[in-house]
């Protein structure tokens, strides 16, 4: 990689959250290094040059079309690590991740998909590993604070010698907007289940992101979708919880954390997560407008006529929360665990800004410069990986640095 031209190319810089992050790395990116946007528009990309701190705005510009694999080959081949905003990526992301594989590139994305990231994994797996690349999906609030918040309970729980973990259950809360992307990716996966019916499996098996499905335990898991239910307490003081929508995404990338580790978590871990909604009667009507609000959204993308008045209303790509919005955003994780001796521990994951975008905008930065930069520090692993296992504690550290807040311990 010595031969490199870049050492960090951000491909979709003028995506929503492509310009935050451009913005995060020309704010935080360590002087010397070398760094480059790219986009299918050069007028668009100039723009977002335009408008960034030095030394961002003298940072090179790279023109590939998703479509254009010669072009994504050769943007590939110039970087050391390469982070995409590109999506939906089950529409656009599989060449270049193709292209990274072959090239020996470290890859970061921000999907949320299930059924990308398991075709990724078949498609690039192999090939990564015998170019040493690191290929790591879900780089930003999909999946991070899951994916690292269990990691340092087991890292805690095995420095106490604790055993293993049984049981982690996550309850998410958060304040932000919801930006035209992430509706793109919703629609795009209705779609994908209309054209094959056959990747409902996939969304429904709790091991779909496995590397290896066939030596999965039969743990039974938490539901993804359960049911408001109370968290604590009772009916006037109790704490009310519902579905969370990435919950089915989140839970398969922390299994196949484990599994890539040897299931050094534990082989019969349980992990699920919820999102909170307040307390008594008030959290309760709320837990059931958010699970009776996620069916009909999920619905009306699969019912003629629902779908033409959902794209109507809801944001188009492109399109994203205001600066007020993002800076009021926020998100909570708190973890609750249990050990094969019994022993109790908590973790708590956080940081301010909108959790989808400004958040997130951090955590795809962070993640792409550890992978450009931090390569002796990392796991010796390569292939088809997650952020537990492609970066760890380094990413940690640097989130913490960041300003985000990922702590775990015992049970007081």
């Amino acid at each position: 990689m010595s031969e490199r031209v870049h050492d960090v190319v951000l491909y979709g810089a003028t995506s929503f959250v492509g310009a935050l992050t451009a913005d995060y790395l020309a704010r935080h990116t360590p002087t010397g290094t070398r760094v480059a946007l790219a986009g299918r528009s050069r007028d668009k990309l100039e723009r977002v040059r335009a408008s960034l701190p030095a030394p961002g705005s003298d940072w090179p510009l790279i023109v590939a079309d998703s479509t254009d694999r010669a072009a994504l080959d050769a943007m590939a081949a110039s970087t050391t690590a390469l982070a995409t905003t590109v999506g939906p990526y089950a529409k656009y992301g599989l060449p270049l991740v193709e292209a990274c594989a072959a090239a020996g590139t470290h890859y970061a994305d921000l999907t949320g998909e299930a059924t990308f990231a398991r075709e990724a994994i078949d498609a690039t797996d192999a090939r990564a590993q015998a170019t040493g690349a690191r290929i790591v999906h879900s780089c930003g609030y999909d999946s991070v604070p899951s994916d690292l918040g269990v990691m340092l309970l087991h890292t805690r729980v095995q420095a106490d010698g604790e055993g293993e973990l049984t049981d982690v259950d996550a309850v998410v809360r958060i304040r932000g907007g919801v930006s035209g992307g992430t509706i793109d990716s919703m629609r795009g996966l209705a779609d994908t289940v209309k054209a094959d019916r056959s990747t409902i499996k996939i969304l429904r098996d709790p091991y779909s992101l496995s590397p290896d499905r066939g030596g999965e335990p039969d743990t039974r898991q938490p539901s993804d979708n359960p049911p408001p239910h109370r968290i604590d307490g009772g009916w006037r003081d109790g704490r009310w919880a519902a579905p969370f929508v990435m919950a089915s995404y989140n839970t398969r990338i922390v299994r196949r954390s484990n599994a890539i580790a040897g299931y050094a978590y534990g082989k019969g871990l349980r992990y699920g997560e919820v999102m909170a909604t307040g307390s008594g009667p008030a959290g309760a009507l709320t837990a059931g407008a958010v699970a009776a609000g996620l069916g009909a959204l999920l619905a009306g993308f699969a019912t003629p006529g629902a779908r033409q008045l959902l794209d109507r209303v809801l944001p188009k790509p492109g399109e994203g929360p205001s600066e007020q919005t993002q800076a009021k955003g926020w998100f909570r994780h708190d973890l609750d665990a249990t050990t094969t001796t019994g022993a109790r521990y908590t973790g708590r994951i956080s940081a301010s800004g909108d959790p989808g975008y400004a958040a997130t905008a951090v955590m795809l930065g962070e993640s792409v410069l550890c992978l450009a930069l931090d390569g002796d520090r990392l796991p010796d692993r390569a292939g088809s990986l997650t952020p537990a296992t492609a970066m760890g504690p380094v990413l940690v550290e640097r989130l913490r640095t960041a300003g985000h807040v990922y702590e775990a311990g015992r049970a007081s």
